[in-house]
């Protein structure tokens, strides 16, 4: 199976609400007009909007590397709003465990599915 999954959360400072939401969007932009490979973007905030969470699918890790790359600054940007945890499940491609190289995340290898 080549599908690649991530799920990213964001631990939201109140005062950056605003801010916050405004790069949400710009990012949901690029995913639209710029991925091919992108399957599941979905973002949910928690009750008290103090947390985020991104459930995202790829085709496979060709895909993930070209979601990173179309986003660009925009994880910059988002990442010094909110902080940033990160799970990726999966088993991503010599060049995605590469390209993520001296990112903090977990990962997640397949066991059982149906």
């Amino acid at each position: 199976m080549s599908e690649i999954q991530v799920i990213a959360h964001f631990d939201i400072p109140e005062a950056q609400l605003d801010a916050f939401k405004a790069a949400a969007a710009k990012c949901m932009q690029s995913v639209r007009e710029k991925d091919s490979g992108t399957l599941q973007y979905d973002w949910h905030f928690s009750a008290d909007m103090a947390g985020c969470t991104v459930i995202e699918r790829y085709r496979d890790s060709a895909a993930v590397i070209e979601h990173v790359v179309n986003l660009g600054e925009l994880l910059g940007e988002i990442s010094a709003i909110a902080n940033l945890t990160l799970d990726i499940y999966g088993t991503p491609s010599e060049e995605l465990v590469a390209a993520t190289a001296g990112i903090d995340y977990g990962l997640h290898s397949p066991f059982q599915s149906i």
